[in-house]
């Protein structure tokens, strides 16, 4: 691991907002993108306080300490985006949420900015949320892409329920999934050919590119 990302995992875990976002925008200032700082530095970094975590290494309020201190630098990042960059043209309606019971909201916060400075007017709804309230928020609203995040196995179960339910709306949008077991390819069978699945955000950043390009915008294209 990177020597800059260990220095950010001791800032995350002491809850030092200041001296963690010194590291993001040294990284900024030497030319990281916002795929290097989120996939580069950001990620590696929790997931690595993850693992202290699981080897107890680490407490819960640790890792609570260093999931308030990304939040932080997420949204401090993102302010940075707006005010430095130019984004005239909007490509689109984009609703983000997490699955009921999961909590884990920080990559699909990286996600929810991806977007935005792609030029996407986007409804982050963040962790815990049941399908009955994204069912009403996606009627009245009528988001072109909604984006579903799911971290914990035992939360698999409930995937299907809501790519189904959002499925049935009209206007129909197109639906997303991601998260650790995205990546690692566990999502129910029932689930594929409804939504696109999203294992990184390198694929995301591409699949945009081709959106706005009006290619590649449909499930099973």
């Amino acid at each position: 691991m990177e020597s800059q990302t260990l220095r950010l995992v001791d800032e995350l875990l002491s809850g030092n907002q200041d001296s963690a976002w010194n590291i993001v925008e040294k990284a900024v200032e030497k030319g990281a993108s916002s795929l290097d700082i989120y996939e580069g530095l950001l990620t590696p970094a929790m997931r690595y306080i993850g693992t202290l975590w699981e080897k107890n290494i680490v407490t819960v309020a640790d890792e609570h300490v260093a999931t308030t201190t990304c939040d932080y630098l997420l949204t401090r990042y993102g302010f940075y985006k707006k005010v430095t960059s130019k984004r005239n043209k909007k490509h689109g309606k984009v609703m983000l949420f997490c699955l009921e019971e999961e909590q884990h909201f920080i990559g699909l916060k990286m996600v929810s900015l991806l977007f935005e400075e792609h030029g996407f007017d986007t409804r982050f709804l963040g962790a815990d949320l049941p399908k009955e309230a994204a069912e009403v928020m996606a009627t009245d609203w009528q988001p072109d892409i909604v984006a579903l995040s799911v971290t914990i196995s035992f939360h698999l179960d409930q995937l299907p329920q809501y790519v189904n339910l959002l499925e049935s709306l009209d206007p129909k949008p197109i639906m997303l999934i991601g998260g650790r077991l995205i990546a690692s390819n566990h999502v129910a069978n029932s689930v594929v050919d409804k939504a696109k699945q999203m294992p990184s955000l390198n694929e995301l950043n591409e699949w945009l590119l081709r959106y706005k390009k009006g290619v590649d915008i449909h499930v099973d294209a």
